[in-house]
């Protein structure tokens, strides 16, 4: 059973499972709840500390899910609330904690509130939704755009006003600045927190307050990665966002957030933050101890590959930060994946280990997406064969979010053994030799590296607790060391094929002496000489120092 750390989710493992793509248990071509119980020893075996479960609710699926249309209720195609209730209990009888999305940003247009509120402007729900008049010459109500492509204004002609929607037409954004909305939202919260939900990764955390005076949006005078949708080809990123996210109206709704929590012990929320300003958003949502335990941003979703960027972003938190917590994730359901898109989409297995171990050894906690214990790279899909909307509309500059979310190959057959019936998304052929059940005999597969570390990093509290400090680092290498009380553990990625000698000598206190720590077979070792560092060609050292 699961010990009871009010704390466990400080530095805490958790593995991302997309349902739709994990496993089909009833052959109908789509992952379900069933399918995730009957594979939760597998995840419990590679060493991790919570799942995070995609959003399973009611919803037409237009946005695969992240347009609810019930909040309490599992979606007919996943199963049932009971189905719910079993996975809760087989994965804490596992020792693993359950979190579970919650898009709390804005809901489906089939929702019964959006149905009610659309009718007429004095219904109970009249002012649920953010809606507001045309200008007099009938455009939208000001220049904020949708991630997703185009104005993020929508007219309706029943209410013969705009409603806005920061991502698809039918997924219209709740009114935030209503009591009774945030009510509402709250007692969905604790609809799970009473299923024994063990917490909740918030989506879009940082959009649900909108300025009320709806201001324009300023131009973003130069066109960056690290934010939801900022892309050269999408016009969302030729805004600054000012006005329609982040307001400070989201702090009192966080602060609330974490008050529900703390009436259910041992649980915890993590925030998504896609925002012009992420890292000092991240900080601000986390410190003081009274609103998210933690937040994540996508500076490392990016294809910025460079140890330059991890080291500028680690050190740009760590200043900002505080008290607060930071959570990092380098692959989700959102983004290219991660060997293919670290490595100039030239996918190596050692590389994708190297990556793996960097992650599991800096300062916060983690999120794993399915399918990187493999070391998957992203799927080439045919134009024929996308059903994401964003993919589709934004094609061939940008082909969406599909070829990270095929289904997960469990063995080297058809379908992957993902499932007897035709997959929602074509699994990979180029996936099927990384199979599960393949990479499980492999005693040097990414698999067995992955929960190799794991499990080493179980016995190194320095690297789930201790401070962080950059000793080195240039385009593909990162020297560092983390330290918790006495024990200070350096570590030494290189993500290149160029080998290089460090003398630690200049990094580290005259009277430091250095001495390797033993790794894994399964993961490439470089090596240390005296207080020289030897990194050859994708490789790894750990390091104890001492005085």
């Amino acid at each position: 059973m699961i010990v009871d750390n009010p704390n466990w989710w400080r530095g805490g493992v958790i593995y991302q499972i997309y349902p739709r793509s994990f496993f089909d248990s009833n052959n109908d071509g789509i992952g379900d709840l069933p399918g995730i119980t009957g594979k939760l020893e597998y995840i419990a075996s590679l060493g991790v500390d919570a799942v995070w479960l995609s959003p399973f609710f009611t919803s037409p699926m237009k946005d695969f899910g992240y347009d609810v249309s019930d909040y309490c209720d599992v979606d007919p195609i996943f199963g049932a609330l009971s189905d719910f209730d079993e996975l809760i209990n087989k994965a804490h009888s596992l020792g693993l904690k359950v979190i579970i999305d919650q898009v709390l940003n804005h809901t489906s247009d089939q929702h019964l509130w959006f149905e009610e509120s659309r009718k007429n402007h004095n219904n109970p729900k009249h002012d649920w939704y953010v809606w507001a008049d045309a200008k007099p010459d009938g455009t939208a109500p000001n220049n904020w755009m949708s991630v997703f492509g185009g104005p993020a204004w929508h007219w309706d002609s029943r209410r013969c006003q705009y409603y806005l929607h920061n991502f698809l037409d039918s997924q219209p954004d709740l009114n935030f600045h209503n009591p009774d909305v945030v009510d509402a939202l709250m007692d969905v919260l604790e609809f799970w927190l009473k299923r024994g939900v063990d917490g909740f990764r918030l989506d879009t955390a940082n959009f649900f307050y909108h300025d009320l005076e709806l201001k324009d949006n300023p131009p973003r005078e130069e066109v960056l990665e690290g934010g939801i949708g900022v892309r050269p080809d999408n016009p969302y990123a030729f805004q600054l966002h000012l006005y329609d996210k982040s307001q400070p109206e989201n702090i009192p709704f966080l602060q609330r957030i974490r008050a529900l929590m703390d009436r259910y012990p041992n649980t915890t929320t993590v925030g998504e933050v896609g925002c012009d300003f992420s890292l000092k958003t991240m900080a601000e949502y986390t410190q003081g101890n009274d609103k998210l335990h933690m937040c994540y941003s996508f500076d490392l979703l990016t294809q910025d590959a460079s140890m330059n960027h991890v080291r500028t972003t680690m050190e740009t938190i760590e200043n900002a930060l505080g008290d607060g917590w930071p959570c990092w994730t380098i692959g989700n359901h959102d983004v290219n994946r991660v060997a293919s898109r670290w490595s100039n989409n030239q996918p190596n297995t050692e590389q994708a280990k190297v990556f793996m171990a960097m992650l599991l050894t800096l300062r916060g906690s983690v999120c794993l997406y399915q399918g990187e214990e493999l070391g998957l790279a992203e799927a080439e899909l045919e134009f024929e064969d996308l059903v994401d909307p964003y993919g589709i509309t934004f094609w061939p500059e940008f082909k969406g979010r599909d070829g990270c979310r095929t289904p997960l190959p469990w063995t080297n057959s058809e379908n992957g053994g993902f499932s007897q019936g035709k997959p929602w998304l074509p699994v990979s052929d180029s996936h099927l030799p990384q199979a599960i059940q393949i990479q499980q005999n492999d005693k040097q597969s990414v698999m067995q590296a992955y929960t190799d570390f794991l499990f080493l990093r179980k016995e190194h509290p320095e690297f789930i607790e201790g401070d962080i400090e950059f000793l080195y680092n240039d385009e593909k290498v990162l020297v560092y060391t983390r330290t918790l009380n006495k024990v200070k553990t350096l570590i030494g990625v290189n993500t290149g094929e160029d080998s290089i000698s460090i003398q630690l000598s200049d990094y580290l206190a005259k009277s430091a002496t250095a001495e390797q720590l033993p790794l894994p077979s399964s993961l490439p070792s470089g090596e240390l000489k005296g207080n020289q560092l030897i990194l050859g060609k994708f490789s790894i050292v750990l390091a104890s120092i001492s005085k």
